[in-house]
């Protein structure tokens, strides 16, 4: 996982880093970053036409230095004055954005530039809230940013990600130490180890209390989802459906019939021998069924996902209580409207801090899902940030029934041993990457499919690491 940092958290790195190299040398190899991430957007750098819109700050020294880099190469620069720059800039081919980075306070509105020319921002696109992500005022548009020693939070927040487009980071010497935040990416996959010679299905067994009459889609996408990251033994549990019906879940889950009554008590026996369990996806939200689930809150041992109708079932004190008493670890993976009825108000555009906050109010691990994902726990593992993010997937995946599959991902990684805050950051990064596996085509029914291919590749990358 990499960094992922508020304005604060950078200025005190960039002046750790200035006590050992200097401030002009940071300036200097700011500046030969952005030049380089400029030569990968001109076809030539000889004979081309560069704007590069400057500020009064580092952000405006930064792209200064770049201009003098591309104008010893060939290149015709014109550096423009952010605070009198012409309403529009034409007759070039490459805008450098320069204007305003971390430390802008106020609304700004860009010049305007043609849709034909790209625009390369430096740290982040001048009016955009490096923690937020919001934009005040009217930015510009980049195909790329070159993110000056760690990625913002504003990269992956809000209006940020349409704004900064490919993030570039240029590390420049600069160390960030113990961020509070973590962006996910793909070699975290390797954090799931390979299943042991002496597994067997009930070492990685998981318990399902998911579906009802007419809602048998959702359990058998959760049970899915679980095989498609190796759970073993996967125990179903639908209230008031009778044994011997038939329906979507694969012939390898085991049922178990219950009244909702009941549902307790026969779950929780199962649970004698299971690692995991995952409540919620189809299952109903009658007065019976919250009873059942604080039944089995209170006698569970084994971490426990919440997803779906069990959100509405539970409430922040009843799971900060259960926490207090030592319970083990509890998911909630809600959507806006499910954190709104849940916590009391919808997440807002600090995405990051509602998340975080929740975690505090409910001690229990919560992943907002979005466009940007945001896992955040109450308690710190050591090395590990309290806080991650993860910004794989496709709008593909706000589909009916793929949340189910993710519940069953992570449920999965639970009973496969993986902590409660690493399941949930891994399961959601996994289940991004197969959405952006399937583009154009992304079916929840397909989605365990091309999960259980991406955790198939992680394992042979593994192994030619090994042989190599």
């Amino acid at each position: 996982m990499r960094p992922l940092v508020t304005a604060g958290e950078m200025r005190a790195a960039d002046a750790e880093a200035m006590r050992h190299v200097g401030r002009e040398t940071l300036i200097e190899r700011a500046g030969l970053a952005v030049a380089l991430a400029a030569t990968s957007l001109l076809p030539r750098v000889y004979g081309s036409s560069i704007a590069a819109l400057c500020g009064p700050g580092a952000n405006g020294e930064d792209g200064r230095v770049a201009a003098r880099h591309l104008a010893s190469r060939g290149a015709s620069v014109r550096v423009l004055d952010a605070l009198a720059a012409p309403a529009v800039i034409e007759g070039v081919d490459l805008v450098i954005d320069a204007a305003f980075g971390t430390g802008l306070s106020r609304a700004w509105d860009a010049p305007e530039v043609p849709d034909s020319v790209p625009v390369l921002a430096v740290d982040v696109p001048s009016g955009v809230d490096p923690d937020t992500g919001v934009a005040s005022g009217r930015s510009l548009r980049a195909v790329r940013t070159v993110a000056m020693g760690a990625r913002k939070r504003g990269h992956v927040l809000a209006d940020g990600p349409a704004l900064a487009g490919d993030i570039v980071v240029a590390p420049l010497g600069i160390e960030v130490i113990e961020p509070a935040v973590g962006l996910m990416d793909d070699d975290d996959l390797d954090l799931v180890a390979p299943l042991g010679r002496d597994d067997h299905k009930w070492k990685r067994a998981l318990v399902v209390i998911a579906g009802s009459p007419g809602m048998l889609g959702a359990p058998a996408l959760v049970c899915e989802g679980a095989i498609a990251v190796q759970a073993g033994m996967i125990v179903l549990c639908a209230p008031d459906v009778p044994r011997g019906q038939d329906g979507p879940w694969a012939v390898e889950v085991v049922r178990l019939a219950a009244s909702v009554e009941e549902v307790a008590k026969v779950a929780g026996g199962a649970l004698d021998r299971a690692r995991a369990v995952v409540v919620g996806p189809g299952l109903g939200r009658s007065s019976e069924l919250a009873v059942a689930i604080q039944d089995l809150l209170r006698s569970t041992r084994e971490p426990v996902v919440l997803d779906a109708d069990a959100l509405h079932l539970v409430d922040c004190e009843q799971l900060l209580a259960r926490q207090e008493r030592g319970g083990s670890p509890v998911i909630l993976t809600p959507h806006d409207g499910e954190f709104a009825a849940l916590f009391g108000s919808p997440p807002g555009t600090d995405r990051i801090g509602a998340a975080q906050r929740a975690a505090q109010q409910s001690g229990c691990t919560v992943l907002l899902k979005g466009p940007t994902t945001v896992i955040a726990t109450p308690t710190a593992t050591p090395g590990v940030p309290s806080t991650l993010v993860v910004t794989s997937g496709t709008p593909d995946l706000a589909a009916p029934g793929s949340g189910d599959v993710l519940t069953g991902v992570i449920g999965g990684l639970l009973a496969r041993g993986v902590s409660s805050h690493l399941a949930a950051a891994i399961g959601a990064h996994l289940h991004g990457l197969a959405g952006e596996a399937l583009r154009g085509r992304c079916r929840a029914s397909a989605l365990p499919g091309a999960i259980a291919m991406v955790l198939a590749g992680r394992g042979s990358h593994r192994s030619a690491a090994r042989v190599g």
